[in-house]
């Protein structure tokens, strides 16, 4: 089945992330692929001990209306290389949970194929998706099982607060 957990609320990756250790727990092997995200996490080296593999951006390119033009190319084509062996890795049945975290936003922002990913959308073997991000587009929503929103009521960042290491990243 296809997940979509979306919504200007903090908790989207978590509830992912939440995902996949329990998925693991249970005997599953779970695949996270991170689009727009190439900053170290809290969340990188407990996946690595649970032996889940990441796929995730190698190159630091800041936030989209910082990036130039050569950037926003460069940022494509790792995430079209980052798709194409997650798409090989659940169409080949090598994971059962494949996280597509922030897909959302790298559609919106037209920094991944669509085609590749209603394809894989389509056609993902016998893996459970899961597609994390603001404002999924109407192919992503007609495809989901669940969908979750979540909710923005009060967040630290609106009395200026930083993000605070092992908390928001």
């Amino acid at each position: 089945m296809i997940h979509v957990y979306c919504g200007d609320g903090k908790g989207k990756t978590t509830s992912a992330l939440g995902l996949i250790l329990r998925h693991v727990g249970a005997g599953g092997k779970a695949v996270l692929a991170q689009f727009l995200k190439s900053a170290p996490t809290g969340e990188l080296a407990a996946l690595e001990r649970l032996g889940v593999p990441v796929y995730r951006n190698d190159l630091p390119h800041g936030f989209f209306p910082n990036m130039s033009e050569e950037t926003k190319n460069k940022v494509r084509e790792m995430h079209d290389r980052t798709l194409a062996e997650v798409t090989r890795l659940a169409r080949a049945n090598k994971c059962s949970l494949l996280v597509l975290d922030e897909l959302n936003a790298a559609l919106t922002l037209e920094l991944i194929d669509r085609k590749a990913v209603l394809a894989l959308l389509n056609n993902h073997g016998e893996a459970e998706l899961v597609v994390t991000g603001r404002d999924p587009c109407a192919e992503v929503l007609e495809q989901a099982d669940y969908i979750t929103e979540m909710k923005l009521v009060k967040h630290p960042f609106e009395k200026g607060a930083k993000a605070r290491k092992g908390i928001e990243y």
